[in-house]
């Protein structure tokens, strides 16, 4: 195997631009070829972001007055439409996993929202996280926590996250007993299905055969530094990963080893957000201030530009997209391919 592109490679904090304004809880980024970026917001929809940087809010919801937007409000109790994880459907409209919801919802590029499911197996669906689309048009998509509010699950480490399947026989629970269920992404054949488990701090992977889940495993390291959060593959089969809270970027080789990419982080506060965490003993406040400048919250990561080596990060708590380059390009997506 030729020599990995990520080795000796670093972020440093004046290689990064930014681009967009205003933005609210832009969690989740979606890339189109030709420069658009689609950003995942807390006015209940998506900030669709054009290559010429002008930008504009697609909502389908209409208020008259703002929603509570303090940190207990939107970020513990969730409350509201908190579109979380994103993907495109077969037409290029958007499958949204609403957190503050804990919906599956159809949105189009117009801003006309429906909703998919709220119930799985006679259960509520709990926090959904985020959807995929795979190569055969299937909908996977993972739900964190049944806890309210989620926070509860970052102290208790219950396993009770899964990840759901929607085909032609409807929508079912595939696989479960994840402990902080979070991203989910497939290698380049479909062969893997990846799987963030956030309070578990791992990579998990399970062998995927026609829609189907089998021998589930660790990925890399049996425990990360941080919370993994979003992650991507690039075409080298580095996969990178964000750490919310510390907000670092990390890659694992294909041997298994770490990079560190990029360090955003507050040692001071995550030094007292370790020891609660180890105790069960976090409390909003707490992690509330354990958080970096450049993209508080770091919470996900897109390849996009024509050549997919520009890499955009998504956050819980900034207000615009860190970019920078990457010497290596991303893994197409399905919406790439078409």
């Amino acid at each position: 195997m030729s020599r990995n592109p990520l080795h000796g490679f670093r972020v440093e904090h004046t290689q990064i631009g930014f681009i967009g304004h205003d933005l609210q809880r832009p969690e989740c980024i979606l890339a189109e070829p030709d420069g658009t970026l689609w950003v995942a917001d807390a006015r209940g929809g998506v900030v669709r972001i054009a290559p010429d940087g002008s930008q504009q809010v697609i909502t389908p919801l209409t208020q008259e007055k703002a929603l509570d937007a303090s940190f207990e409000a939107r970020y513990v109790e969730a409350q509201g439409s908190l579109p979380n994880g994103l993907c495109f459907d077969e037409n290029d409209d958007f499958i949204i996993a609403n957190w503050g919801t804990n919906a599956l919802e159809h949105m189009t590029r117009e801003g006309h929202q429906r909703t998919l499911y709220t119930e799985i197996e006679g259960q509520p669906l709990g926090k959904v996280n985020f959807p995929l689309r795979d190569s055969k048009g299937r909908i996977w998509f993972s739900v964190t926590t049944r806890e309210e509010p989620w926070t509860k699950q970052v102290n208790s480490k219950i396993s009770d996250g899964y990840i759901g399947l929607i085909d032609q026989k409807g929508i079912r629970i595939v696989a479960e007993g994840f402990c902080g269920t979070n991203e989910i992404r497939f290698d380049a054949r479909e062969e893997w299905l990846y799987v963030v488990e956030s309070t578990a701090r791992r990579i998990t992977r399970l062998r995927h055969r026609n829609g189907e889940l089998h021998e589930r495993e660790v990925y890399g390291p049996s425990e990360l530094e941080g919370h993994p959060d979003g992650f991507a593959f690039d075409a080298f089969g580095n996969l990178w990963i964000t750490l919310i809270f510390l907000d670092k970027l990390i890659a694992i080789t294909p041997e298994g080893d770490v990079l560190e990419l990029l360090d955003d982080s507050n040692p001071v506060a995550n030094a007292v957000y370790e020891q609660h965490f180890r105790a069960g003993t976090l409390t909003p406040e707490i992690m509330a201030a354990n958080h970096g400048t450049l993209c508080p919250w770091m919470a996900s990561l897109t390849f996009g530009g024509p050549d997919l080596r520009t890499v955009y990060l998504g956050s819980l708590r900034g207000n615009r997209i860190p970019y920078f380059r990457s010497p290596v390009p991303g893994q197409p997506m399905i919406h790439w391919r078409h």
